[in-house]
């Protein structure tokens, strides 16, 4: 009897490996662009002649009112967090510099006020956004590594979808001879894993602001990220683009992002859907969802979020607004629930001002709180 020949998706990635070897592959792709993003940022600090001192005045909690002498163009918040304590840096999401939020790594430029932002605040909403911001990145560095080198993958965009939508995504186009594989749920199960492992790693959020030429040279094999470019360079102040580095991998984002990978805790990808076949081949959009460590939650809701977060999200164009509004296909299964029921039922204290990381699950919420009273 002739030998059985496995299905071409059984053979087409890694992440249908047993092996306890960290998987999250560093390519030469990835080596060139990081390669690429350390030069321009060595260049951008040596245009500084000499290191200048700049007095950096925390005015949140906690410390109101301390005083930090920082190195301009290289301290970050994230630097401030640390003289303070491990609670702030551990709690510590986005700052605020003089009123304007500010990613963690990114280097502070003048003397300036800084509080913290986290998930806790009275109003989180620009905290969550950015940790969905992030948990899409997190994905596309996933889908970018996940399968063989023979097979091509090509990152199209991570689209601005509000956290009420349900669930972050990143579009994406494979291999045409991957347009026949619908994922299983162990090859959800296995990319996931790959996304732990980013998380275990605890990986920070660099950004660099560049100019459009650099970012071109950057993702030159990549088409898509091309356009992006050029619509971010063409929004932007000064003509800049927003890049982003979580490990080896880089991607253009508008941002903020959260500080690090290890913010994450519950992370689960959790669907794969076909949108349009273009000239560039058949486009899909994975899509996942997550919570904070700071976040907890019981696993009877996360269930309901998980559930939700395989429905398609359909973004529509937004005429030039920075948020995109995202509902979920009624054809794909049943809406968001309930408007006005609250979410923080059956929840932890710490997760009761992060209202809006749960939003999009109100009735879901409520329903298994009932259940377990």
């Amino acid at each position: 009897m002739a030998a059985r020949v496995p299905p071409l998706w059984a053979r087409c990635g890694r992440f249908v490996s047993t092996s306890a070897v960290p998987r999250v592959a560093s390519t030469p792709l990835h080596q060139r662009r990081s390669k690429l993003f350390d030069e321009e940022k060595a260049r951008q600090q040596g245009l500084a002649p000499r290191i200048e001192k700049i007095e950096v005045k925390h005015v949140g909690k906690p410390e109101p009112g301390a005083v930090f002498i920082m190195n301009k163009g290289l301290s970050t918040p994230y630097n401030c967090a640390m003289h303070i304590s491990d609670w702030c840096v551990r709690r510590s999401i986005l700052a605020l510099v003089d009123g304007e939020v500010w990613d963690m790594y990114k280097p502070l430029d003048k003397s300036c006020e800084i509080q913290f932002l986290t998930f806790t605040d009275e109003n989180p909403e620009t905290v969550n956004q950015a940790y969905w911001r992030s948990c899409a990145m997190m994905m596309g560095y996933v889908l970018e590594t996940a399968f063989k080198d023979e097979y091509a993958v090509e990152l199209v965009r991570a689209p601005e979808v509000p956290v009420m939508a349900g669930a972050f995504c990143y579009d994406v186009i494979l291999d045409s001879r991957l347009d026949e594989w619908i994922p299983s749920t162990e090859n959800l199960q296995s990319l996931t894993r790959e996304a732990h492992r980013l998380i275990h790693r605890n990986l920070p959020f660099e950004s660099l602001e560049v100019g459009p030429g650099v970012a071109a040279e950057i993702f030159k094999e990549r088409k898509h990220k091309l356009a992006t470019i050029e619509e971010q360079a063409a929004l932007r102040p000064r003509n800049l683009v927003q890049l982003y580095r979580c490990g080896e991998f880089v991607d253009v984002s508008p941002g903020p992002h959260i500080s690090r990978t290890g913010v994450c805790s519950q992370y689960e990808i959790t669907a794969a859907h076909p949108l349009t076949a273009g000239p560039s081949g058949l486009e899909r959009r994975f899509q996942g969802i997550s919570l904070p460590v700071q976040l907890k939650t019981l696993y009877s809701v996360w269930g309901r979020l998980r559930q939700r977060s395989q429905k398609l999200i359909t973004v529509e164009p937004s005429g030039g607004e920075t948020e995109c509004p995202a509902t979920v296909s009624e054809a794909s299964g049943e809406g968001a629930g309930a408007v006005g029921e609250d979410p923080r039922r059956g929840l932890t204290n710490d997760s009761v001002n992060a209202r809006t990381m749960l939003g999009a699950v109100k009735q879901q919420s409520v329903e298994s709180a009932a259940h377990t009273s």
